[in-house]
């Protein structure tokens, strides 16, 4: 079982660990400033397409020590393997399935909105948005405030 962050083991929040699957450098900048001036305690790790991104949410292929993630922002249109297909995979995966997945893509074409939301998609944000904007939307998702916005036990941990 992994150990509780520093953070946690002194009484403090724990850390939310958010994972942006996104190919864009200005996008991911974008993201950045968002979590920066949210107000809970996050750690950001990017990954520049699907193939790293489930990678990732696996432990494999040099990310065996890769922490539990407790929300994933999702681009659609990426090398290698699309956003859509990595929410499949990801749904699919009784490990990760619970995620709360954020699809935030400048698709907003309706057939793309319903094949991400029949996906299990917990939200579906079109860009571009403004960063107040976008915090309010990953603040209303209800999976998210319950399991990471009131700071749900770190792994290991029994209530």
């Amino acid at each position: 079982m992994p150990h509780p962050p520093p953070a946690a083991e002194a009484g403090l929040p724990r850390l939310v660990e958010i994972l942006l699957v996104d190919d864009d450098p200005g996008d991911v900048l974008l993201a950045r400033l968002a979590f920066e001036d949210g107000r809970f305690a996050n750690r950001m790790h990017v990954a520049e397409d699907g193939d790293k991104a489930l990678a990732f949410l696996r432990r494999e292929a040099g990310f065996a020590s890769a922490p539990a993630v407790d929300l994933i922002l999702l681009d659609l249109n990426m090398p290698r393997k699309g956003g859509h297909e990595v929410l499949a995979e990801i749904k699919a995966d009784p490990r990760l399935a619970e995620i709360p997945v954020v699809i935030v893509t400048g698709t907003a074409f309706e057939g793309e909105i319903l094949k991400a939301y029949n996906l299990d998609v917990s939200c579906y944000i079109t860009k571009p948005i403004d960063i107040p904007q976008f915090m309010k939307v990953v603040r209303s998702i209800p999976h998210f405030q319950i399991a990471v916005v009131t700071t749900r036990p770190a792994a290991g941990d029994h209530a």
